[in-house]
């Protein structure tokens, strides 16, 4: 009798959270349903203004020192007569590297797919701390406006690039964007890093603790997984920037000199002495390049459900893609010397990287391989959602290769800081991961909304944006080649670089239309919202556990009893079954076996 109480109460508690109000059902939630979409619709307004200012330079190289109406309105004092200046052109790219690498790919992706699908698919009813969910969000919005008041300070942004090397961003005075603009950009990482820090502790509790009944370790979706092991990276690699940044804000305003040291400027010597630049640099890269695979694993696991279940066949080597996302975890904390090369380091140090570098294309071509042979003689369904998937590993194998290039000491000497860097990494890590996020918007987007997007509007933002992608980018490694350094606002001083010119034309007006692009996403997201197609209950006839819980959004995912796991996540196209997909929560039939993946 006690029980029945029990569980009477239990359900009055849930009617009581539908009367919730406008503020905690929408502002300050604490359900991670709706946290989810909070991290996706902020991390979209903070990837248009990422898009914004990367457009912004492309017409500064492509025309330089040119008069532009464009410049003139969005730019006011630091573009007099339309002519850029010089230092606001630095402090885009910071801002546009900060932004796009933490704010959209780190947050956008991981913040809304992790959230959305932990707790569904392994059969929870919400995250293990919903409070810390919620103001893990806050911390990042916060930091994002922060990030984004830094452009209206009167001396202008951080400008020292967005990986802040000092110097440049340890002395007030070396410029106009190491004032205030410099602390407004280490205040906001500061907060970023403590949101994605309670975030990431709150997914490692949640798929420990809560999966349900049945729901093994190797029976997780291979997103799960990518989820998983992300954050448990970003436990370990974020703590280190933290570091560096509490370091450099110390430099900054108490006079201490972990970073400086024998410095002069405008002819007057320093006081501090004893520091290294050398230092920052690798307290930076520790997180730097674990960062890349935070932002890439999500991408890739978000490919490999969507890859299984539009090509109607299980998962390739299933236990090979837990082995390599565990690998690349552990490998990414090992590399990070490769990206100081020429920065005085011992040359015994650098073969050292090398080799850990070289080492990492192992599991990235593990990866490649299975969703290859996933996708060979599969019953495919090209949707956009799969061909974002598909590009995905396009991009990923493209910029792949040219990194196996740019790891070896003695190779990427001779092309460190070109554009053939630019080419390398916007490839395999912007472009790769920003399909990845497309991929799993239109794949998921009839849980998160209710409504599905428009099929042929998917259809055209994937092509217009695959071909201006590979446009923009993969000219880039011949003007890189040609030795054309990165981050010159013009390069009209050097008669060597006049050849290069026309590429650069050539690679805006590729840039320029795949920004416009982006605006039929942006039309087709906010019109489906509210106008879209309505949705069934299972639409893309998944296995995983999220499509089993009702349309209408409710406290707790599931009404009643929680679906209890019986198979691996990948029972597609099974011999005996007149459906080709069977779901996590259907009993083994009596004699059948489970697949030994």
């Amino acid at each position: 009798m006690s029980a029945h109480a029990e569980i009477h109460t239990h359900e009055d508690d849930h009617g009581h959270h539908h009367k919730e109000t406008f503020v905690t059902k929408y502002i300050f939630s604490q359900d991670h349903k709706m946290i989810a979409k909070q991290y996706l619709i902020t991390g979209l307004i903070m990837g248009i203004i990422g898009i914004l200012m990367s457009l912004l330079m492309r017409m500064q190289i492509a025309w330089p020192e040119e008069p532009n109406v464009i410049f003139k309105a969005l730019l006011g004092k630091w573009a007099e007569e339309g002519v850029m200046d010089a230092d606001i052109y630095l402090a885009l790219v910071t801002i546009h590297g900060t932004i796009m690498v933490f704010f959209v790919l780190t947050a956008g992706l991981s913040g809304t797919f992790s959230n959305l699908l932990i707790p569904l698919q392994i059969g929870a009813r919400d995250m293990a701390s919903g409070f810390l969910n919620m103001v893990s969000y806050w911390l990042f919005f916060l930091s994002s406006v922060l990030m984004v008041c830094s452009f209206f300070v009167e001396a202008g942004p951080a400008a020292a690039g967005w990986t802040i090397y000092p110097p440049l961003s340890a002395l007030p005075m070396a410029q106009g964007g190491s004032g205030a603009g410099m602390t407004l950009w280490l205040v906001s990482m500061a907060i970023f890093i403590a949101s994605s820090l309670l975030g990431s502790l709150n997914y490692i509790v949640t798929v420990i603790n809560l999966r349900t009944k049945g729901m093994s370790m190797t029976r997780l979706p291979l997103t799960i997984w990518a989820f998983f092991i992300t954050a448990v990276i970003g436990v370990i690699s974020f703590p280190v920037l933290l570091s560096a940044a509490l370091l450099l804000i110390m430099d900054r305003s108490f006079g201490t000199s972990f970073f400086l040291s024998d410095i002069f400027i405008q002819g007057e010597v320093l006081h501090y002495q004893g520091g290294s630049p050398v230092l920052f640099e690798h307290l930076f890269w520790f997180l730097g390049h674990p960062e890349v695979y935070i932002v890439l694993l999500p991408a890739l696991g978000i490919t490999s459900e969507v890859i299984a279940t539009n090509s109607r066949k299980p998962i390739f080597g299933y236990r090979a893609m837990v082995a390599s996302i565990i690998a690349i975890a552990f490998l990414s904390t090992i590399v990070w010397g490769h990206h100081m090369f020429i920065s005085g380091m011992n040359p015994f140090l650098g073969s050292v990287f090398t080799f850990t570098t070289l080492l990492i294309a192992i599991p990235s071509a593990v990866k490649a391989f299975n969703y290859i042979t996933t996708l060979w003689k599969g019953n495919l369904q090209m949707n956009p959602a799969m061909l974002f998937s598909i590009g995905l590993v396009s991009t990923f194998i493209t910029g792949g290769l040219t990194g196996i290039i740019l790891g070896d000491s003695a190779l990427d000497i001779n092309v460190h800081d070109t554009y053939f860097v630019v080419a390398h990494f916007h490839l395999v890590m912007g472009i790769s991961a920003l399909y990845g996020l497309f991929a799993g918007v239109y794949h998921w987007f009839p849980k998160m909304f209710r409504r599905m997007l428009n099929k042929n509007l998917g259809y055209v933002h994937f092509w217009v944006t695959a071909v201006c992608a590979y446009g923009v980018f993969f000219p880039m490694h011949f003007i890189g080649m040609a030795g054309l350094p990165r981050r010159y606002y013009t390069n009209s001083n050097f008669p060597l670089f006049d050849d290069t010119q026309d590429v650069q034309v050539l690679i805006t007006v590729f840039a320029l239309v795949g920004g416009l692009v982006q605006l039929v996403f942006l039309y087709n997201f906010v019109h489906s919202m509210f106008y879209g197609k309505k949705t069934k209950q299972n639409p893309w006839r998944s296995n995983t556990l999220e499509w089993t819980a009702p349309i209408e959004h409710m406290h707790g995912n599931w009404p009643g009893k929680i679906p209890h796991v019986h198979r691996w996540a990948y029972d597609y196209s099974k011999p005996g079954y007149v459906d080709d997909f069977v779901p996590q929560n259907i009993p083994l039939e009596k004699g059948e076996k489970e697949l030994q993946h």
